[in-house]
């Protein structure tokens, strides 16, 4: 799951896939909370599963931990 939110990260930026981790805010990305929003749309069309944040989440990390408890 990772490489697939790091992969959308990276073209969504214009930045390389390497530069983004486990680890990446979203902030230091400039990505703000309605860049979130969208991704997660996009998420949801591409799983087919839906994706309602209960929490903010402000790395990759805990985006992959709260897709991927998501889909089981």
């Amino acid at each position: 799951m990772f490489e697939k939110i790091a992969s959308y990260l990276a073209n969504q930026m214009d930045i390389d896939v390497e530069q983004i981790s486990m680890d990446t805010t979203f902030e230091s990305l400039g990505i703000d909370s309605l860049d979130t929003v969208e991704m997660l749309m996009d998420l949801e069309e591409e799983l087919g599963v839906e994706l309602e944040l209960e929490d903010k989440v402000s790395t990759v990390g805990e985006l992959v931990e709260f897709v991927e408890s998501k889909l089981q």
